[in-house]
């Protein structure tokens, strides 16, 4: 196993109350990620639908080469207003283990985000993590930090 470790963090301009009801639905989630992910809730979710400890949620997502397959996440811990955790069940990785975090501020909402993750796959995973899926990564939480500025900027 060779588990990488990536840690990411966003100030945003908003109250805790209001970052945390936009990340605690499922459904949000699709708003702050690549469109050529071609990413779709496929659990029977809607915008009023909020995460608890043990909840299941199932995806279609083209991760690679416009190649779609099935992902679930279960968030396996949860504290309202201040963390909780998504891993992976099923989906393109050998692990996933990633733990969001929010801690109000005087500017807002510092929100942290650590993310462990594994391709699998030995020395073809490696590869393909060198070349490919670490990059692939870091871009998608840097559209994520673009689309939450766009989100929460003070109108």
């Amino acid at each position: 196993m060779s588990l990488k470790q990536l840690q990411f963090s966003e100030q945003i301009p908003a109250d805790l109350e209001t970052v945390w009801n936009f990340f605690s639905s499922p459904v949000n989630l699709a708003k702050i990620t690549p469109a050529e992910m071609q990413f779709i809730i496929t659990s029977d979710f809607n915008e009023h639908t909020k995460m608890f400890p043990g909840m299941l949620i199932t995806y279609k997502v083209a991760p690679v080469l416009n190649i779609k397959m099935n992902w679930v996440t279960e968030i396996t811990h949860m504290q309202e207003k201040s963390y909780f955790i998504d891993e992976q069940r099923i989906g393109p990785f050998a692990f996933w283990h990633h733990l969001h975090q929010f801690e109000e501020n005087k500017d807002g909402v510092l929100m942290k985000d650590t993310l462990y993750y594994d391709v699998g796959m030995s020395i073809a995973g490696a590869f393909a993590d060198a070349v490919m899926v670490n990059r692939r990564v870091k871009n998608i939480f840097a559209y994520r930090s673009r689309k939450i500025s766009e989100l929460f900027i003070k109108k």
